[in-house]
């Protein structure tokens, strides 16, 4: 595919560097010269200094011969006009990076209107990703695939569980759980979870299985299943209006701390039913005050990183619950796993994953539709759905007669609604769903994970 990327901020060099393929023609293009020189000089994309929203530049950077031009500078205005100039191209697909929650109200009609794609707002993809976690929390991380019929669920292993020091064969037999294990991050090392595979305290695992069976092992093992019920918010940005939103048909009983006095204002017109508390979110008394010790799970929004963190850490001192950061700067994420943190939510992150994911699943295949993609390590395993569209040296064959690639899983396949974790005896067919997990970053197809 030929690309264009208008804006070099976090998410465009993200973007940059996630699609930078053999498959894919990079164009960026950015006001500041040293950001060009800098993303050119790293990876093999063409470079365009000057502003994306005028035809002249579009057209150097060869617009008219893209197949699609992804807007992603800090300005929703210059996003949006940036797509309507593309799409006098007629061939160029456009997507649009938008926050503003008033833009967002209006998102099928500015798809309809601007002939959009794609319409992303990060913070709105943000509270949807925490909403999830929120629903479950004994999971750092949730994926799901087949319209929500299968989930991946990432989760840390403490180190007095059942399962420290058992194998990963032993573990399917003693718990009687229809469920894949798919990886295990160790401090910096990651591992394919296979039969022989022996987990340790302070394990991240991540797990394939329905939402039924995924609750059924987690108690089991001994962990909270129980949704939220009690929540505390710190900061009332666009995120938190998303999160009471989303929140409210839930029955959750949502307590919000922010200093500016017109944020607690509209909170409480549009939301009667949460409690809005003037002050700064990193008042300790105020925190105790709001019983912070007490909640079910703490979700730090603040504009400050730092602050985030810190109330988070400030959390699972005080009480037991859930805590979760939001965090906005990501060339730090690799320190940041290393701390004491439950959940961490990126939401540039997130708008980089499911623009590159909407490349990689629109891309040509030969037998079978890639649907959705998730990174569940970053740069190192994906897990991908695809959707069989025909015969091929993959179906219609036992699973053990199969020669996968190595670090390849078959996790699960969705056969008439039906959600079957794979053994070695059962089959792929046309018309079934497949989950993959792979250490593999170039999947295109079905038939890519074989030897």
């Amino acid at each position: 595919m030929k690309i264009i990327i208008i804006g070099c901020g976090e998410v465009g060099k993200t973007l940059a560097e996630q699609l930078n393929s053999k498959d894919n023609t990079i164009t960026v293009i950015d006001t500041r010269s040293e950001v060009i020189s800098d993303l050119t000089s790293r990876l093999d994309v063409m470079g365009i200094v000057g502003n994306g929203a005028t035809l002249s530049v579009q057209e150097e950077a060869g617009v008219r011969h893209a197949d699609l031009l992804i807007a992603v500078t800090e300005s929703d205005e210059l996003n949006l006009l940036c797509c309507a100039i593309a799409k006098k191209s007629l061939r160029c697909k456009t997507i649009a990076r938008v926050r503003n929650p008033e833009y967002s109200s209006e998102s099928a009609f500015l798809k309809e209107e601007l002939g959009l794609e794609m319409l992303i707002n990060p913070e709105f993809a943000a509270a949807e990703t925490i909403v999830r976690i929120l629903r479950f929390p004994s999971a750092l991380k949730i994926d799901t695939f087949a319209h929500g019929r299968v989930e991946l669920l990432k989760f840390r292993l403490p180190e007095d569980s059942i399962l420290a020091g058992m194998s990963v064969k032993d573990a399917a037999i003693k718990l009687k759980c229809d469920l894949l294990f798919c990886t295990v991050e160790r401090g910096d090392d990651v591992y394919i979870a296979k039969g022989d595979f022996v987990f340790a305290g302070k394990d991240i695992i991540s797990l394939i299985a329905s939402p039924k069976n995924a609750a059924e092992f987690f108690k089991k093992i001994g962990y909270k299943t129980r949704s939220v019920k009690d929540l505390m918010i710190a900061g009332g940005d666009n995120m938190t209006h998303y999160l009471c939103g989303m929140l409210k048909k839930d029955g959750v009983s949502v307590t919000v701390i922010e200093e500016d006095l017109a944020l607690c204002e509209d909170l409480s017109i549009q939301y009667p039913s949460v409690k809005v508390l003037e002050g700064a979110p990193t008042d300790k008394s105020l925190l105790l005050e709001a019983g912070i010790e007490s909640m079910d799970a703490v979700v730090a929004l603040t504009d400050s990183d730092e602050e985030n963190i810190l109330l988070c850490l400030f959390a699972k001192s005080a009480g037991h619950g859930k805590a979760i950061a939001k965090i906005n700067r990501i060339e730090f994420d690799e320190v940041i796993s290393h701390l004491d943190l439950d959940s961490t939510v990126y939401p540039k992150h997130i708008t980089a994953e499911i623009i590159a994911r909407y490349v990689r699943t629109t891309q040509n295949s030969r037998g079978s539709n890639m649907e959705k993609l998730y990174h569940v390590i970053k740069d190192q395993v994906e897990a991908a759905e695809f959707v069989v569209q025909e015969s091929s040296d993959i179906t219609d064959v036992p699973l053990l007669a199969l020669k996968l690639k190595p670090d390849v899983l078959i996790g699960a396949i969705i056969h008439d609604e039906e959600v079957i974790i794979p053994r070695g005896n059962d089959m792929i067919r046309p018309g079934d769903r497949v989950i993959v997990v792979s250490k593999l970053m170039a999947l295109h197809d079905l038939t890519d994970v074989l030897r």
